[in-house]
């Protein structure tokens, strides 16, 4: 399968959308190399900024630059992007309801090497609090590509969970994506179990799970959330309808994001399906490669083969 690299895909669709659109800048925290913001500062170097290694100043510096007109993007790594400056981007950002758009890459396990300190497993739920925020995680190269306008085009704080490395192309260049809707990638019909997964590490890996299931003979229907705020409640209560169980599929704390988005949805629409999710355990993260991480959390396709079965037992 076709795979490209994330970041570059982010910083060439914010080159050309920038070509179009004078009020965007990019400032980041001395991430020229890791989060390819070299090739903005390139292209344009009067409209980027490196804060150096000083994140809450950053955000700081953005929401002066949007309170004048601007839309900044401020990127610099998850861990930094949320617990490091939470406070001033709740109050300097959303509280004056600044369009600046924040950026946190390497979420998760996807971090490997820079270890526990630098492994954001609960980003998405400090950021989830934030009244009023869009929060978007795309799945693929051709969904951040397509959303990442449309983020900027929003007159509204954002917070973007962007996978640096490469991920496989799962779309085609044609498909339609809206924040706030999801997208099918498999369709398992009427009794199949519901696979309801969020960034390119799990959705890949239900996807796998998938057709593991499958040849047991267990159908399962895999739905690409892909925004997180505002949730596409409509879509997968829909798809609800013709599961026999759901499970949802983060590389996050289960406490806080996807997981629990999804059980208040079930809970307040009195939805009674077998209900379970996979992502991390409140623990901690530490240093390893992504793909030994991803069996140690029980991420991988085997972990999410296994608590389907559970679930149907159950």
């Amino acid at each position: 399968m076709e795979t490209r690299e994330m970041r570059t895909v982010f910083i060439n669709t914010l080159i050309e959308t920038g070509k179009r659109d004078e009020r965007i800048l990019l400032i980041d925290a001395d991430l020229g190399k890791a989060g390819a913001t070299a090739s903005f500062a390139q292209t344009f170097p009067e409209r980027h900024i490196n804060v150096g290694v000083a994140e809450a100043n950053m955000i700081g510096v953005a929401a002066g630059l949007a309170s004048v007109g601007k839309i900044p993007v401020a990127q610099t790594f998850g861990c930094f992007a949320s617990r490091r400056v939470f406070d001033q981007f709740f109050i300097s950002v959303s509280y004056a309801h600044l369009p600046v758009k924040l950026v946190g890459t390497d979420p998760g396990i996807s971090a490997a090497f820079n270890g526990g300190t630098h492994m954001p497993f609960e980003d998405l739920g400090t950021m989830r609090l934030i009244p009023g925020i869009t929060i978007v995680e795309p799945s693929d190269p051709v969904s951040l590509a397509a959303l990442l306008p449309q983020i900027l085009a929003e007159d509204k704080p954002a917070y973007i969970r962007l996978h640096r490395k490469p991920l496989p192309v799962l779309y085609n260049e044609t498909d339609q994506f809206q924040i706030g809707k999801s997208k099918i990638l498999h369709q398992g019909g009427a009794g199949s179990v519901l696979l309801i997964a969020l960034g390119g590490i799990m959705v890949n890996e239900a996807l796998e799970a998938a057709k593991a299931l499958e040849a047991q003979g267990i159908p399962a229907t895999v739905l690409d959330a892909l925004s997180l705020k505002p949730l596409d409640a409509e879509s997968i209560l829909s798809a609800m309808k013709q599961a026999r169980a759901v499970l949802t599929c983060e590389n996050h704390q289960v406490h806080g994001a996807l997981g629990s988005a999804v059980a208040e949805l079930m809970a307040e629409h009195r939805i009674a399906l077998p209900f379970g999710r996979i992502g991390i355990k409140d623990e901690f993260g530490q240093v390893g490669t992504e793909q030994w991480l991803k069996l140690h959390y029980k991420l991988d396709s085997g972990s999410i083969v296994e608590a389907v079965t559970t679930l149907l037992k159950g």
